[in-house]
């Protein structure tokens, strides 16, 4: 696996293999790696001739300072497991390297940022279409790929997408779940372990809402059971429970006239936030 911690050294790289008639697909990540990220290397791997992982913990989506400081940072490690995934190309980058003056820049996503995520992190979405934008500058993939855990910012990339026409394609991949339902995140390694004992409510009320809202059809009738699950778990406290066109992710109230809706969760487990989803379609829940 080639290591580009420049984006000189990066171009100049891609460039070479693009002269050679090779296509390659985009997975950007943190680091703190998972089982999650590695699903999205093969799917790279399977639908293009290489992959291109970035390792960067971005600072300028980081709305609180200390949640920045705790966030795992495991280079080493993830070298490894994207190298045994079968990754050629790993950047790894420095924050001079990516922001060698200060962004002035600002991105606006309209209703899509000032729901959910956007209501309870400001500035996040900007900090992620910034650095998002200068990574697929950097690296010029045919694909990029990202998990449907991240659902409101997978909304966010692809009108970055869409509006700037960025020459690629997109793709969603699926949640990948710890065998007792919770969704895979670099977060989870910073739960206590009473915490983990309790964090797979989140996965659990999802799918309790999921049935309930097929059932009845009734969005309200999927939040009130999703409160009554949280009330009685002490140290989980509930942020947001939304039922919002999986698209859009504006509120739904007729589910039936959408081709996907999506019930998404943050909720505080302990000291650590969490989040996840379950997207409802016209044939059964992803």
């Amino acid at each position: 696996m080639y290591v580009f911690t420049t984006v000189d050294a990066l171009k100049a790289h891609l460039h070479a293999r693009r002269q050679e008639g090779k296509l390659w697909g985009l997975v950007p990540t943190m680091g703190a790696l998972h089982e999650g990220h590695l699903s999205l290397v093969r799917r790279s791997n399977a639908e293009n001739d290489f992959t291109v992982a970035t390792l960067y913990v971005n600072p300028t989506q980081f709305n609180n300072p200390d949640d920045l400081a705790r966030y795992p940072r495991t280079f080493d490690a993830d070298r490894a497991m994207l190298e045994s995934a079968g990754c050629q190309v790993l950047f790894a980058p420095t924050d001079a390297e990516m922001y060698p003056a200060p962004t002035t820049l600002r991105f606006s996503f309209g209703d899509l940022e000032t729901v959910m995520e956007g209501q309870f992190r400001p500035g996040h979405f900007n900090g992620v279409a910034t650095v998002v934008a200068k990574l697929f500058h950097h690296a010029e993939p045919a694909v990029a790929y990202f998990g449907q855990k991240d659902l409101q910012q997978f909304a966010v990339i692809r009108r970055l997408v869409q509006d700037l026409a960025f020459p690629l394609r997109l793709v969603r991949c699926p949640i990948v779940r710890e065998p007792d339902g919770l969704a895979m995140s670099s977060r989870n390694r910073r739960l206590e372990p009473e915490a983990r004992k309790v964090a797979a409510v989140l996965s659990y009320a999802l799918r309790e809402a999921a049935e309930a809202l097929q059932k009845t059809r009734n969005p309200e009738a999927a939040r009130g059971l999703i409160g009554q699950i949280f009330y009685p778990i002490e140290g989980v406290f509930l942020e947001y429970f939304e039922v919002v066109d999986a698209a859009s992710l504006q509120p739904v109230t007729t589910p039936e006239d959408h081709d996907e809706v999506a019930l998404c969760i943050a909720a505080y487990v302990g000291e650590v936030r969490l989040i996840d989803n379950l997207i409802v379609t016209r044939g059964g829940v992803q």
